[in-house]
């Protein structure tokens, strides 16, 4: 009895031993999410481009002399006819004095020379002289004629040399590095005295690949063609230009045409020399599905993101991409507008896992190009997207 009572302890103190402990659930991962927007996504072709003015002129002297005034300074903005620089112009002063005296001398003897001819035509007629003294007179006071003629050029030329001792800008724009200075001696068409570059409006000059300019020239016959350009510190420019120029002949040896835009630049946003990134904006396709880029993945079936259900867990969608979208990429198939996808912490995930999802920050889910779509909510902000497509280099 003894022994079969101890034998019934031993058996319970066993199985409880030899029983399963309850399995522990994973905790939820924690990840941000974003919304399945709608954007109107523009196809665009890209290229690297550099700044260059509509105009550039070098201002040089016409007279020779000592430069007795600068009347701006370096970097100023000029007008149109603004005074730059003045030469000493008493030398040319006194060389139109010369030449108007030089005038009233040969004139007042024209006069004279012409009132002769005249008494020696009347003579001739009385045939008090003969008409070969009357030729002689005659040709005589058509030469003083002719030495007015003269002399009024030598005025006029001496006149426009004197004019050029104040040195005016001919076009309005930025001046550059003074290059004289008060009191140097300048030459007739010497070196440049400054260097003046039109900044509004102002070109951006770009190649286009030859395979893609028959689209442009199809879009071009539409009407103008919006371009858009991001300076070197990715600062997106906010004033929109429009084609304006596409050369007449293909660069054999770099198989593209040159191209450029037109920007009124005026806030002097771009600056000639400066390098740009440009998008051309062919076409606007409205109603592209699209989500945050950094919410597609890659693997070896193909890119794919994971959608957050109601059920708070993370599944893994295959999906067809399109381009790309300022900080969004669309999406041809697999996704619907509203949808939530993982944009943050997909490396924790595996497929089905439970999640704990937080919208994610409203700057890390929304385009940062000019009129565009927030993705987080899919509401559109104003205008189109900036689209990139791969092209220029």
């Amino acid at each position: 009895m003894m022994m079969r009572t101890r034998a019934g302890l031993l058996a319970i103190i066993i199985v409880p031993a030899c029983s399963k402990p309850p399995a522990q659930q994973a905790p939820p991962v924690p990840v941000q999410i974003a919304a399945v927007s709608r954007v109107s996504a523009p196809l665009t072709i890209e290229a690297n481009g550099v700044v260059e003015p509509l105009h550039t002129v070098s201002i040089a002297a016409q007279v020779g002399g000592s430069l007795e005034a600068v009347e701006f300074n370096e970097g100023d903005d000029v007008q149109v006819g603004q005074v730059l620089f003045k030469i000493d112009p008493r030398p040319f002063e006194a060389a139109l004095r010369q030449a108007e005296a030089t005038l009233a001398r040969d004139t007042s003897q024209a006069q004279s020379a012409a009132r002769e001819a005249e008494r020696y035509k009347a003579l001739v007629e009385k045939d008090y002289v003969t008409r070969s003294q009357a030729d002689q007179v005659a040709a005589a006071a058509a030469a003083t004629q002719a030495t007015v003629q003269s002399d009024r050029a030598a005025v006029d030329n001496a006149r426009v040399n004197l004019g050029y001792t104040t040195i005016r800008s001919p076009i309005a724009g930025r001046t550059g590095r003074l290059l004289v200075k008060a009191g140097n001696l300048v030459r007739p068409n010497g070196d440049p005295l400054v260097v003046i570059n039109q900044l509004r409006p102002i070109l951006v000059r770009f190649p286009v690949l030859q395979k893609d300019f028959p689209a442009i020239q199809r879009r071009n016959l539409r009407g103008p063609i919006p371009v858009r350009v991001v300076t070197a510190d990715s600062g997106q420019v906010a004033e929109a230009g429009a084609l304006a120029f596409l050369d007449n002949a293909v660069d054999s040896l770099t198989g593209s045409v040159t191209a450029k835009a037109r920007f009124q630049n005026q806030s002097n946003a771009l600056w000639p020399g400066e390098y740009v990134r440009v998008s051309v904006e062919l076409q606007v396709e409205p109603n592209v599905v699209a989500v945050p880029t950094r919410a597609v993945l890659a693997g070896q079936q193909g890119n794919y993101v994971f959608v957050v259900g109601n059920d708070k867990r993370a599944t893994v969608r295959q999906v067809s991409v399109g381009r790309a979208v300022g900080d969004l990429t669309t999406v041809d198939k697999g996704l619907q507008a509203g949808e939530q996808v993982v944009v943050d912490g997909q490396s924790r995930l595996t497929p089905n896992a439970r999640v704990d999802a937080k919208p994610a920050p409203v700057n890390a889910g929304r385009t940062t190009q000019a009129g565009g779509t927030d993705s987080v909510s899919g509401t559109t902000t104003g205008g189109s997207v900036a689209g990139v497509r791969a092209g220029t280099s």
